[in-house]
């Protein structure tokens, strides 16, 4: 794999996982309490045995860059590894990137100075475990030019996505974004053939499809809405279905790009027996955790008052503190104080939960200090008065701003 480049795409605005991308881009946006989302898609490089990697940033990067610097300084430069991170240049323009194959194109200096054999280019921004060395290796045997790996997805779901047309070798006869009336797998009425925005080129053939794409007009410069249908058309175009290293009979793979995505991702961590499995020694998830101490829970029957996590996260650092979490996962250095009761929310970090609060089905954001009696996710009309809320009923809680008069839960 040392003739490989990888490229991560980190640089989306997240404006759908709004407000958790008002100060940092979406692949920075915490997960699972003391990850951050891109460390998925690293995690799965290292594993794969990828180790030249370039992160293209743009929008809010700062703490995108300062994270991957932290948690992934691990690489031997002597031996030609890398992790390197680069923002938008304007090397060859003064825009910023104008779509995923305009950011490949705006950095083709960088690709040429490593000089790879193949370009492999992923997403930043999803939740899954992937081996790509197995999607590399199906490139190179049927010699394709791009390889594009592809799940099965329901039909009813499938015009979310591109959607392959495929012969029985892999090979795409069509493709199309986001179809209103996407086509389904032969044999299989309810199923459909979805892209995962995951694309292995030879090295000659993703120079020759962007700057190609540069030269046109009429163009999104999108690799799902141009470069993909256009090379269908003359060049050897194939799918790789995903292989999950997950070990779960179900594959998993999410886009946590929209809030209540980005809940129930979360929750999928907390059952008894999770969806995405965090704790395989063979499959690392890889991430940068500060020195905290380890969690600590307080008072045990004194007072009526007890610190108590059922079914959650718990992170380093947090006090428990005469309170009560239930399904959660909380972010290093939260604290829930006495008479508290969490139930299934995200916590991010330092936030603080004061005494006699009842927060249910929330996202707490880093280091809002919620009011002693506060009550959210009881009374969804009253909370769409100060928060925003998600379409299932998620309260998105950025700031403790209007939190100081407690909302009485309704009496049934």
């Amino acid at each position: 794999m040392e003739s490989v480049l990888t490229i991560v795409l980190a640089g989306g605005a997240g404006e759908r996982l709004y407000p958790l991308t008002k100060n940092r881009a979406k692949p920075a946006v915490p997960f699972g309490g003391i990850y951050r989302i891109i460390d998925f898609t690293l995690s799965n490089c290292i594993n794969s045995g990828l180790r030249r990697v370039l992160v293209l940033t743009q929008y809010k990067s700062n703490s995108l860059s300062r994270h991957v610097q932290m948690a992934w300084n691990i690489m031997h430069t002597e031996l030609g590894e890398f992790i390197e991170i680069i923002p938008p240049q304007m090397r060859i323009n003064s825009h910023w990137y104008l779509g995923t194959a305009d950011a490949i194109y705006q950095n083709l200096y960088s690709v040429d100075q490593s000089d790879p054999r193949e370009v492999l280019i992923v997403s930043g921004d999803h939740i899954y475990k992937m081996n790509y060395q197995k999607m590399i290796q199906q490139h190179r045997d049927v010699r394709a030019d791009l390889t594009v790996a592809a799940i099965e997805v329901p039909l009813e779901e499938a015009s979310r996505f591109g959607v392959f047309e495929v012969d029985r070798t892999g090979r795409v006869l069509g493709f199309e974004e986001k179809p209103a009336n996407p086509k389904p797998l032969p044999g299989q009425p309810d199923r459909a053939l979805a892209s995962m925005g995951i694309y292995v080129f030879g090295a000659d053939a993703v120079r020759e499809a962007v700057c190609a794409d540069a030269e046109r007009v009429q163009t999104s410069h999108d690799f799902g809405k141009d470069i993909i249908p256009r090379m269908v058309r003359d060049k050897a175009v194939y799918t790789y279905r995903f292989q999950d290293e997950n070990k779960k009979q179900a594959q998993y793979w999410r886009d946590v790009g929209t809030l209540e995505c980005y809940w129930e991702a979360n929750m999928d961590l907390v059952s008894v027996d999770p969806q995405f499995n965090l704790y395989d020694k063979s499959w690392p998830m890889r991430t940068h955790v500060p020195p905290l101490p380890p969690a600590k829970f307080v008072f045990a029957e004194v007072g009526n008052r007890f610190g108590v996590a059922v079914d959650s996260i718990v992170s380093p650092g947090c006090i428990i503190s005469g309170g009560t979490v239930d399904r959660c996962v909380l972010s290093p250095e939260v604290r829930v104080n006495s008479y508290a009761h969490v139930q299934e929310s995200i916590v991010m970090h330092g936030a603080v939960i004061g005494r006699h609060s009842r927060i249910r089905r929330a996202i707490i954001e880093k280091g809002v200090q919620i009011p002693e009696h506060t009550v959210i996710g009881y009374n969804l009309e009253e909370d769409a008065k100060r928060f925003r809320i998600t379409d299932n009923g998620v309260v998105v809680v950025e700031s403790a701003e209007g939190l100081l008069e407690p909302v009485p839960i309704p009496v049934k």
